[in-house]
């Protein structure tokens, strides 16, 4: 079973960091949460008791709006469905939690471990890291593992339902047919230059337009920012760092690495003394340093022949393998080094590290250098954050502040609370511009950092509250919008004449496009949104074409359906797995979307 949660955590690990949750903790701060007193005002909905915050759903909505992929006009919309999707969440884990569905601590801090947001470069499991990134995203480590446990019994719940049901054979072969059906068929599209139209906009339709879609002509609240950043990297690069510096960075960073080992052993006890041993082992040792090859003395000196006929080589070795003392020896050297004397238990080693696993130095020079000049600049960096949290806090301006400390004022024009972009667009800044000391007092914001190295405060230099423009000022959008629709229902209308003259068996005058043995998901040309609309049609009666239009972004298509088939398909080719898959994945998904429905016709949803 952990293995399943750990498989299942690989694909929303990211998610916890940086999505909807871990957003809204960075924001709003834990406790805005939750409320323990009544109906908070920002509790936008509630299950079985349990509170919905607004600002959960605002956070998701902020950041789907600035993907770029959901239309202004459909915020509201969005809106809706963000919400919808968390009273889901909660269902289902309430659900999981009457069941008796547990997970455990052990099995929360081992799914963890596991997730690259909280590794090293060497894919090991970092306290440090892991402390950092929650503490950056506003996160306590007890509030991470339950939001962590929570997403989890959610995420196996759905999983055990729908891998608890199975697809028919007959429904599987229908599946296949209809994935391996193909269509041929003829079309041509009809744009404005097919038509005599010229739009007509009425004042009363640009009126009736702007009072029927006033989403679309809300300007939110703006303000316009002053803002300065310290920069920690910026301030690293004009420090240089010699070279010798960078050589001792590397041994450091590269002491705890696995690395490729030689020795030679000298042995002491029932044939020799440990002062004869000793002599033995500087004898080898002198024999290095005066230029005769680690191999041969190894095979000349050390006692164990096993390795010495191989030159001394132990293979790869890891710290805490062969002892204490053999470490403080081994990882301390660098790659071609050889150490002095090392006694261990009753024997004097000399030890050589042939390589050192992982980037040479070369490799590893432009990070050493960046981290090395970070290191330099990091007691400047520090008494520049708290010039700026002193002379921020008690200055009427940001001007004299940037000044001061020799640092740059920026200045936007409008921007909503999620229109901020580069510094202003990550987490919790631009809801600092619309904190009350901010937006209301004119003071400068607490100093607000951003990462390690980043630290930023801003100023609100103008504000303006949220609006419905008038309509003059959108008039000639509103223009643009019913004049598209008028050309579009011109073509419809078109459209369905040629149709209907077709059918007729008139003599109609086109200019057919031919497209053969098209297929749902096979390779074409074709706009996607033209295949759909020929694999929505019904099928030809009677040998006839059957006919119909299919509206695209800027045109409509008229299309003669001719033909339907299906081709054989072999048990067990790509197809009938694929189609398999297809079929599995619908039936499990219909699997849980009932138990959804179920549990939200018996839950008490307030919203």
């Amino acid at each position: 079973m952990l293995q399943s949660i750990r498989n299942g955590s690989r694909s929303w690990g990211a998610k916890i960091i940086i999505g909807l949750m871990v957003a809204a903790m960075a924001l709003f701060g834990v406790e805005s949460l939750f409320s323990a007193f009544g109906r908070d005002p920002n509790q936008v909905a509630s299950v079985n008791g349990e509170p919905i915050m607004r600002q959960q759903v605002e956070v998701e909505v902020q950041r789907a709006m600035r993907s770029g992929q959901v239309p202004p006009e459909q915020e509201r919309a969005l809106r809706n469905d963000v919400l919808d999707q968390l009273i889901t969440q909660e269902l289902l884990g309430q659900y999981a939690d009457d069941g008796g569905f547990h997970l455990s601590d052990e099995q929360i801090d081992q799914v963890i471990v596991t997730l690259p947001e909280f590794q090293d470069g060497q894919g090991r499991f970092n306290a440090d890291i892991f402390r950092n990134q929650l503490g950056r995203a506003g996160y306590t480590p007890l509030a991470f593992r339950e939001e962590l446990r929570n997403d989890l019994k959610r995420s196996y719940l759905q999983q055990g339902l729908a891998q608890s049901d199975f697809v028919l054979p007959s429904e599987r072969e229908r599946m296949l047919a209809l994935q391996n059906q193909q269509r041929s068929f003829r079309y041509v599209m009809l744009d404005q230059g097919d038509i005599d139209f010229n739009p007509s906009v009425t004042d009363e339709q640009v009126s009736d337009y702007y009072d029927t879609h006033p989403e679309r002509f809300e300007r939110p609240e703006q303000v316009k920012v002053e803002y300065v950043v310290i920069d920690r990297q910026e301030m690293a690069e004009s420090v240089e760092v010699d070279d010798a510096a960078l050589r001792r960075a590397y041994r450091a960073q590269s002491q705890t690495s696995d690395r490729q080992m030689s020795h030679i052993m000298v042995t002491f006890g029932d044939e020799r003394s440990r002062e004869e041993a000793k002599a033995r082992a500087e004898q080898a040792l002198a024999a290095i340093e005066g230029g005769e090859s680690f191999e041969q003395v190894a095979q000349e000196y050390s006692d164990d022949t096993a390795s010495a006929e191989q030159g001394g080589d132990l293979g790869v070795v890891s710290p805490g393998i062969m002892g204490e003392a053999f470490d403080d020896a081994a990882f301390s050297l660098a790659e071609g080094e050889t150490s002095g004397l090392v006694e261990m238990g009753n024997a004097f080693h000399v030890l050589r590290v042939t390589s050192v696993e992982g980037p040479s130095f070369e490799e590893q020079r432009e990070s050493l250098e960046q981290t090395a000049a970070l290191d330099e600049v990091n007691d400047d960096f520090n008494r520049q954050v708290q010039r700026l949290i002193d002379e921020s806090f008690a200055a009427d301006d940001l001007q004299s502040v940037a000044e001061d400390l020799g640092l740059t004022l920026y200045q936007t024009d409008w921007i909503t609370r999620d229109g901020g972009t580069g510094v202003l667009s990550e987490p919790g800044v631009m809801d600092e511009a619309f904190t009350d000391d901010v937006l209301e007092e004119g003071y400068n914001s607490q100093v607000i950092e951003l990462d390690d190295d980043r630290r930023l405060v801003l100023r609100a230099a103008d504000h303006r509250d949220a609006t419905l423009l008038p309509l003059d000022e959108v008039r000639s959008d509103i223009e643009g919008y019913v004049a598209a629709a008028q050309r579009q229902n011109a073509l419809q209308e078109e459209a369905q004449r040629l149709i209907e003259a077709l059918r007729d068996d008139e003599s109609v005058d086109i200019d057919w496009q031919e497209a053969s043995d098209i297929s749902r998901q096979g390779p074409t040309t074709l706009p996607a949104t033209l295949v759909d609309g020929v694999f929505a049609m019904p099928r030809p009666v009677d040998g006839d074409s059957s006919y119909a239009s299919v509206l695209m972004p800027a045109s409509v298509a008229v299309v003669a359906l001719d033909s339907v088939s299906t081709p054989e398909s072999g048990e067990g080719d790509q197809a009938s797995e694929f189609v398999a898959r297809i079929s599995e994945q619908l039936r499990a998904q219909a699997a849980v979307q009932g138990l959804i429905e179920q549990l939200r016709d018996d839950a008490d949803i307030e919203r």
